[in-house]
């Protein structure tokens, strides 16, 4: 890879795609599997990401998780099992920045969005590069947050030093003053897949958007 390829990947953030929850209210389902748009949520994720030129492309998934490791089979993610899952998000998270280069930006996103559409990937990447100071940079849907977001280097520390269960937001309250909300026409933003009938009411209004 030329020195020029390196620079221009190292403008884009990376991906960090997090399915190491229980599902618990889904019944124990893997939501990493659940069918967007004709194929598993897991990786239509990660080929979104890829279409967006983010790498490196991380996912964290439980140890065991074979079915959602087969379902990525092919593409550019690095696949990271980890018990630290169990712990809480935070520590799912931390797992997967380890993966990823110091230097970078991340964009998180949990396999509890899978609806989220390919041009609101490109509003979140343009707003990073439009305002290169800012460190938190979140969707926003009728006037409510939502996810995927991205946070810059400069936040990453602070997110390591979260203990396992401790919420991401402590370290969003800090960066606050640095943080982007950036409107979207996009209602997966803010559609959490926890339990089958929000999955259901998702795909049948899914059906009416279009993701480009």
């Amino acid at each position: 890879m030329s020195p020029e390829t390196v620079a221009r990947a190292a403008e884009y953030p990376a991906a960090l795609l997090l399915s190491g929850g229980r599902s618990q209210r889904f019944g124990g389902a893997a939501k990493a599997l659940l069918s967007v748009r004709g194929g598993p949520a897991v990786r239509r994720m990660a080929e979104v990401a890829i279409a967006q030129s983010l790498s490196p492309i991380v996912l964290v998934v439980r140890p065991q998780s074979i079915d959602i490791v087969e379902a990525v089979a092919g593409l550019p993610v690095v696949v990271r099992p980890s018990d630290r899952c169990a712990l809480g998000r935070s520590a799912s998270i931390d797992e997967g920045l380890a993966a990823i280069p110091r230097g970078r930006d991340v964009l998180l996103w949990p396999v509890d969005h899978p609806f989220a559409h390919a041009k609101t990937l490109r509003a979140l990447v343009e707003a990073r590069a439009i305002d290169p100071m800012s460190d938190w940079i979140i969707p926003t849907f009728d006037g409510r947050d939502g996810h995927p977001i991205v946070f810059s280097r400069r936040a990453r520390p602070s997110i390591h030093a979260l203990g396992p269960a401790d919420p991401l937001r402590n370290v969003r309250d800090k960066f606050r003053a640095r943080t982007i909300r950036v409107p979207v026409d996009d209602p997966g933003v803010v559609e959490a897949i926890d339990t089958p009938e929000a999955y259901a009411r998702a795909s049948a209004r899914e059906e009416r958007w279009t993701d480009d």
